[in-house]
């Protein structure tokens, strides 16, 4: 494509060199430089990408695009037949290029986009679910991977891709005959604009809490939900939880998106009644069109109410029946998210991605409030990540569980017997009673062999991760694998 065409609608650039130059792809990152390349720096937490713009040239960019302020010295170096742009935000211009370089392709799509500290995860899945009953074919991109149908494409890295990438998926599912697009919309993503130039028809609002709030990250709570909020300003109609504090602001904050409501407890467009919840579905009646439907879906907990509220709306919106909806939300299973291990001694075992002190304590807390027996909870942290939160999760642990099985999750580098440690410190604040066992293998066997039928195990934190990493290398650690071997014998 001409250099001309994907500039198209950047404005305040300043340009050096030819815009008639053919290129042939859009990098950012230096590693992926091939002859005819459009390579754009961008200052990232880690690297600063103006540091390889020399390294660039060499391996065949034919086009640099820098940001103001860059060293003039490292510009005069770039031979004049390599096209110089200077644009004043290179993350905004990487995603407009991109969108440009594929042709819009999410204009070809229904593009839905889901946002909230928790539940984006199940309620994508339980969208893609439902759309796809009422004939839709339909591609997913979140946390857990990027699907189109239900070929897996890859396992993701993020929860929403560098906008480059993200392009490239929109315009291969394009290509595979896909009519919509659901994904999960990080906080980051919108901060730093990997979704500018997204075509969004329908917006999700999930729910809100702290989270994601660090250096490298939002450095406050509120900048955190403006970045959400960003969303709702790129959407023609929005779907969002009235019994959510925040999200419920998001109608009078965002004036020009129609906006409907759902929830429990609240008034609202889409309510849910007469609640049943178990150790292994939740039923609910809801307005479907003019007649209330029982609706059941084997993802316990009063949470998964909510999501499937929000993915009904979707469904809905999209001419999906009352009989799509409920025969999707009865089959549709989320790998990691409240998932129930199938095994031969009839336990409930429950793994979940819980890996914060808000989620580890809203799952523990779901589970309490229907499970006959006992909770066991078996948790670590990972290593080089926030040290801060170990000891709060120990002590939610204690003070829910009514044992907890202190254990590793991902130690990276560092001690997994000091993470524990850092956890343990927590507990013994409460009276909760607990054993501390850093193999997570040998720590599943005895939350196996400690449980009865009444008892729920739950094994949080790595969730759909089939791995464990440890001093920078991954190693195979499915846990679905893990407690059926142990079962099995």
């Amino acid at each position: 494509m001409k250099l001309k065409e994907i500039l198209v609608g950047i404005e305040g650039l300043k340009v050096r060199g030819d815009l008639e130059v053919d290129v042939k792809n859009i990098e950012k990152d230096s590693r992926n430089i091939v002859q005819g390349s459009m390579f754009i720096a961008i200052k990232g937490f880690e690297a600063d990408g103006h540091e390889y713009i020399l390294k660039a040239v060499d391996q065949g960019a034919s086009v640099i695009m820098a940001e103001e302020g860059v060293n003039i010295e490292i510009i005069k170096k770039i031979p004049e037949d390599v096209t110089v742009i200077i644009a004043k935000d290179t993350r905004y211009a990487l995603a407009i290029c991109s969108c440009n370089f594929y042709k819009n392709p999410s204009k070809k799509l229904k593009l839905i986009g889901i946002t909230g500290t928790k539940g984006k995860t199940t309620t994508s899945f339980m969208t893609k679910a439902i759309l796809e009953k009422a004939g839709h074919k339909v591609g997913l991109i979140g946390t857990i991977a990027v699907y189109i149908g239900d070929k897996k494409l890859e396992d993701s890295d993020r929860t929403t891709p560098e906008s480059n990438k993200l392009q490239a998926i929109f315009a291969q599912m394009v290509k595979e005959g896909c009519d919509t697009a659901v994904m999960e919309v990080s906080s980051q993503s919108l901060k730093l604009n990997r979704v500018a130039g997204c075509d969004f028809d329908i917006g999700i609002f999930t729910n809100f809490s702290e989270d994601h709030i660090s250096e490298k990250e939002h450095p406050d709570m509120q900048d955190y939900f403006n970045s959400k909020l960003k969303l709702f300003e790129m959407c023609k109609k929005g779907f969002v939880n009235a019994d959510d504090l925040y999200s419920s602001k998001v109608p009078k904050l965002v004036p020009n998106c129609e906006i409907t409501t759902y929830g429990i407890d609240n008034f609202c467009s889409v309510l849910a009644k007469d609640i049943t919840i178990t150790n292994s579905y939740v039923d609910f009646k809801v307005k479907i069109g003019q007649k209330n439907e029982r609706i059941k879906t084997c993802i316990p907990g009063r949470f998964s109410v909510y999501n499937s509220l929000a993915a009904i709306c979707v469904g809905t919106a999209l001419g999906a029946t009352a009989d799509n909806i409920k025969d999707a939300l009865l089959e549709v299973r989320v790998p990691g998210r409240s998932e129930l291990v199938n095994n031969k001694k009839d336990l409930t075992i429950m793994i979940d991605y819980a890996h914060s002190p808000e989620s580890l304590e809203n799952i523990l807390n779901a589970v309490k409030s229907y499970t006959r027996g006992r909770v066991i909870s078996l948790f670590g942290c990972g290593g080089d990540r926030d040290t801060t939160k170990r000891p709060i999760m120990g002590e939610i642990s204690g003070r829910i569980a009514d044992f907890t099985i202190i254990t590793s999750d991902n130690p990276r580098t560092e001690d997994p017997q000091k993470i524990v440690d850092q956890i343990e410190e927590g507990i013994k604040k409460t009276k909760g009673k607990y054993i501390c066992i850093v193999d997570r293998v040998e720590a599943i066997k005895y939350a196996i062999e400690m449980a009865d039928k009444r008892d729920i195990i739950v094994l949080a934190g790595k969730g759909h991760e089939p791995y464990q990493e440890i001093n920078g290398k991954k190693y195979p650690f499915d846990e679905r694998i893990i407690v059926n071997d142990i079962i099995n014998g």
